[in-house]
C-alpha cells in the first residue's frame, strides 16, 4: 500500500468511525482500523463485532492499492498532534508501515487484513427506506433518553422503530415513562418495525450532520445498515417483539393543564431539591388554574412548595411523580407551551406539546404516577 492524503482529511475519517473501536476486545484484531485502498479511495472500517462503521475518503495520490490493520490508539494520537499537511503512507515490510510527513516520520506495525472480521451484508429480503436526517436525529434525541438498562427484557434497551404506510414512529420506554416520536416523511409500502440499541442510535445522533439531507436505511431480521454522506454504519438488532405501546397510551384523560414549558421545569427542579433523595417524590396538586408542587425528606425535615399559575380544566387531583423523569422529559420536549393531561392521581398522565406549538403531533409523553 502507498498513498499520500491529507492529514486533517483522515483524522475526521478515522474519528468518524473510532467509536466502533472497543476499548477491549477478545478479538484483538478489532483494536485496529481496517483500511482498504481502491485506486484514489480509501476506505477506513473500525468494529467491535456488534456495531461496524466503515467511511471513504477521496487521496491526493494512490501509487499501490492494498489492505491493512493498523492500530487505532498509536494512529489517532499521532494524527491529532499533526497539522494539516500531505502525509505519506508506505507499507516498508510484512509487517509495519510508514508514516511521513514534512519534516518528520514514524514507523508503526500492522496486521493481516484477512484477520479482520467481513463486512456484514444485508439479507435478500432487506426492507430498505429513506429517512430525512434532520427527522431521524430529532427522533432519536426526543426518545434515548427514556430506554431502559434491563437484562430481564432487552427489548426495551432500545428504540423500537414502528413503520407504517402512513408515518413511521420512534418509541423508547423503560416501564415508568413512555417517548413517542411521529414523523409522516417516511412511510413504507407495508408495516414493519426493528428496534435499535441505544449505542448505535447515540452513534448515528453525533456523527450526522447538519448539511445531510437523508439517510439510507436498510434492515433484516438481524441487522440494520445506515448510510450517508460516505459513512456506513451496520449494527446489530435487538431481536425480541416490543410490548404493544399504543395499549397504554391513555385516550381519555379530561382534567387538563396547560402551562410554560420552562416555567413548570424550573418549578419542578427547584422543588426537588427537598425531595427524599432515594424516591426523588414530588406532589402536584391541582385546582382551577393553579398548580401547588410540593416535596418533603422527613428524615432531613426538608420540605418545599411552589404555586404556579396555569390553565387548568378538571377535577381538583393531587398526583406524583418521580422529579427526575418529570425533568428528563420536559427537557427534552421543544416546545413553549405543554399540555398534561390526567385521568385521576392513580394512572398515567400524557404529556404533549401544546396545540399552538409547530409539529405539536410528533410528541407524545406517558409518565408512570409515583408513590411517595
Amino acid at each position: 500500500m502507498k498513498l499520500v492524503i491529507s492529514s486533517s482529511e483522515l483524522l475526521k475519517g478515522i474519528m468518524t468511525v473510532a467509536k466502533a473501536i472497543p476499548t477491549k476486545s477478545a478479538l484483538p484484531i478489532l483494536e485496529n482500523f481496517l483500511f482498504d485502498l481502491k485506486g484514489n479511495t480509501l476506505e477506513i472500517t473500525a468494529s467491535d463485532s456488534e456495531l461496524t462503521m466503515k467511511t471513504s475518503i477521496e487521496v491526493e495520490n494512490a501509487e499501490e492499492e492494498g489492505q491493512i490493520a493498523i492500530p487505532a490508539k498509536h494512529l489517532m494520537d499521532l494524527l491529532k498532534e499533526l497539522p494539516d499537511q500531505p502525509l505519506s503512507i508506505k507499507t516498508t515490510s510484512e509487517t509495519s508501515f510508514e508514516f511521513s510527513w514534512a519534516n518528520g516520520a514514524s514507523t508503526l506495525p500492522y496486521f493481516p487484513a484477512g484477520d479482520y472480521p467481513p463486512f456484514t451484508t444485508m439479507e435478500e429480503n432487506a426492507v430498505t427506506l429513506e429517512f430525512p436526517a434532520q427527522s431521524l436525529t430529532e427522533g432519536i434525541a426526543s426518545t434515548i433518553y427514556a430506554t431502559a438498562d434491563d437484562e430481564i427484557r432487552p427489548t426495551m434497551n432500545g428504540i423500537y422503530f414502528d413503520i407504517d404506510t402512513d408515518s413511521t414512529t420512534l418509541v423508547a420506554s423503560d416501564a415508568h415513562k413512555l417517548i413517542c416520536y411521529t414523523t409522516k416523511d417516511v412511510k413504507a409500502s407495508e408495516k414493519a418495525s426493528f428496534i435499535l440499541h441505544k449505542k448505535p442510535a447515540a452513534i448515528l445522533r453525533s456523527i450526522i450532520g447538519k448539511n445531510t439531507e437523508s439517510v439510507e436505511i436498510a434492515f433484516d431480521s438481524k441487522n440494520a445498515a445506515f448510510k450517508f454522506d460516505g459513512t456506513i454504519v451496520v449494527c446489530r438488532l435487538i431481536v425480541g417483539k416490543y410490548p404493544r405501546y399504543r395499549d397504554v397510551i391513555p385516550q381519555s384523560n379530561a382534567n387538563i393543564m396547560k402551562i410554560d414549558r420552562m416555567q413548570l421545569l424550573n418549578t419542578v427542579r427547584r422543588v426537588s431539591v427537598c425531595a427524599n433523595k432515594g424516591s426523588n417524590h414530588i406532589k402536584f396538586n391541582l385546582s382551577a388554574n393553579s398548580l401547588e408542587i410540593t416535596a418533603q425528606d422527613l428524615g432531613f425535615s426538608l420540605a418545599a412548595y411552589e404555586k404556579v399559575h396555569c390553565e387548568y380544566d378538571g377535577d381538583e387531583l393531587s398526583i406524583g411523580f418521580k422529579s427526575t423523569f418529570m425533568i428528563e422529559i420536559l427537557s427534552n420536549i421543544d416546545c413553549n407551551e405543554i399540555v398534561l393531561k390526567f385521568a385521576d392521581g392513580t394512572r398515567p398522565a400524557v404529556i404533549v406539546p401544546s396545540e399552538e406549538e409547530e409539529g405539536s403531533e410528533k410528541i407524545c409523553g406517558i409518565l408512570m404516577p409515583s408513590i411517595a
